[in-house]
């Protein structure tokens, strides 16, 4: 195997880790500590809001008057095509029953979680798609109570078309709230007395790392961290599209990481040249972002093969992985590690981020080498069932006995040998030796 890194990252995803955890820890045990208080206090100081937190209808009712129609159409839009994918995403998920050998009839029953709270960040950007994929989400798992929160914008409550997203996709209740304050009031029903089961959403590192010290206490979507994109591409790839798809990402976040992955020198070099010019032409806000992104995160990989370029790809598990190339089965066919995958240059990140249908809260930093992203069967419980006739149970207690035993659990065994005694008092089993010790 021989790969070329024509462009390395300086820093890794890990690099501002520690500081973020430090703040969290703290944050977390002053809201532990003194509830509510400690989270007005917090969203006083870091997000200069002092209104109220919980968004009346009436509230809701007047602030989303600002949203014009063609925008709710269009959110309307997306929200029908993820909603739509969830559905049929919670069809594929079914309960069961089956009769084993033995006689014992088991099963599994699929059920919604009570409570999920659903963030959307605020920010440099107007979150509106966060909103609509966490709620919609559960909406179509079933979810009985749905908390969405998000920070103020620009010195006011949520960013109106936010709320509309909020409010449309389902939420039952909205709280102007944002960051660690945020994560940490809905896991523990602050405001609203109801502590969610699962906590989704995207959000930056302190988000991140709130709900990363909170998994066991609840349930989240992914560990997440900065957005990443990769892309594979062979030389039938268009390198503009290729150089506008990898800036389209870095506009995140300053450590959003975009890497290229090709068996192209001359597309390679092509994309390392177009890609700060296209960078210079965006607005400031997203040209300083994606300016750093790229400039201390991006890569590029040069390999001999297709296999190379699945090794690597597979290895880096980025969250969105777009596939430029030539015999796009085979693609995806091979490649296993990746949030979601954009086959095609017709089909690119944006359409995901934004309404094609599949959700866009995906697992980063190599997670996706072990988990999916968000869905509806992070909103469910699959709880399994047994029922015993009495004609299974000599069988099954017998083996059971003989088991418990070897492993030294007398208890154990015993909860068998009861029944066959009461059940079968003249038959004799063999139950392995009581353990004495």
């Amino acid at each position: 195997m021989s790969v070329t890194w024509l462009k390395k990252a300086s820093k890794t995803p890990e690099s501002n880790t520690f500081e973020a955890r430090r703040v969290v820890e703290e944050m977390l045990a002053t809201i532990k500590e003194q509830g509510e208080e400690a989270v007005r206090h917090y969203a006083s100081k870091l997000d200069n809001w002092s209104g109220d937190i919980i968004l009346t209808r009436e509230n809701i009712a007047t602030q989303i008057r600002a949203v014009p129609a063609d925008v709710r159409r269009d959110i309307d839009y997306a929200i029908d095509q993820v909603y739509t994918f969830a559905c049929a995403q919670r069809a594929s998920v079914q309960d069961f029953d089956v009769r084993l050998p033995s006689g014992l009839v088991a099963g599994q029953k699929v059920l919604p979680v009570t409570t999920v709270g659903c963030y959307a960040p605020a920010g440099r950007y107007a979150h509106i798609a966060s909103a609509y994929m966490g709620v919609a989400t559960a909406k179509a798992a079933g979810v009985k109570n749905i908390i969405a929160c998000s920070g103020p914008y620009l010195g006011q409550s949520i960013h109106p078309c936010v709320l509309y997203a909020f409010q449309r996709a389902g939420a039952d209740t909205i709280m102007t709230l944002g960051g660690v304050q945020a994560i940490a009031s809905m896991a523990w029903g602050l405001f609203t007395g109801k502590a969610a089961d699962v906590v989704v959403g995207p959000g930056n590192k302190f988000v991140a790392e709130a709900k990363r010290t909170l998994f066991g206490q609840v349930g989240i979507d992914v560990f997440a961290g900065p957005s990443e994109v990769a892309v594979i591409a062979d030389d039938s790839a268009d390198a503009d599209i290729v150089a506008s798809d990898l800036v389209g990402q870095a506009e995140h976040g300053h450590e959003s990481p975009a890497w290229l992955f090709t068996t192209s020198r001359p597309l390679a070099e092509a994309v390392m040249q177009k890609v700060p010019q296209l960078i210079d032409q965006l607005p400031p806000v997203a040209r300083d972002a994606a300016s750093c992104a790229w400039r201390d995160y991006g890569e590029v990989i040069l390999c001999d093969s297709r296999a190379e370029m699945v090794d690597i790809s597979d290895r880096y598990a980025s969250e969105h992985l777009e596939v430029h190339t030539r015999d796009l089965d085979w693609w995806r066919d091979s490649l296993s590690c990746y949030g979601s995958l954009f086959l095609g240059e017709e089909t690119t990140v944006a359409f995901g981020d934004k309404c094609s249908g599949p959700n866009h809260v995906l697992p980063t930093k190599g997670a996706a080498r072990y988990s999916g992203g968000l869905s509806v069967h992070k909103f469910l419980k699959t709880l399994t069932w047994q029922q015993m006739a009495r004609e299974a149970v000599p069988q099954i207690a017998e083996t059971t006995a003989r088991i418990s035993r070897l492993e030294g659990m007398e208890a154990h065994a015993r909860t068998a040998e009861v029944r066959l005694e009461k059940y079968f008092p003249s038959d004799t089993f063999q139950l392995g030796m009581p353990v004495t010790r």
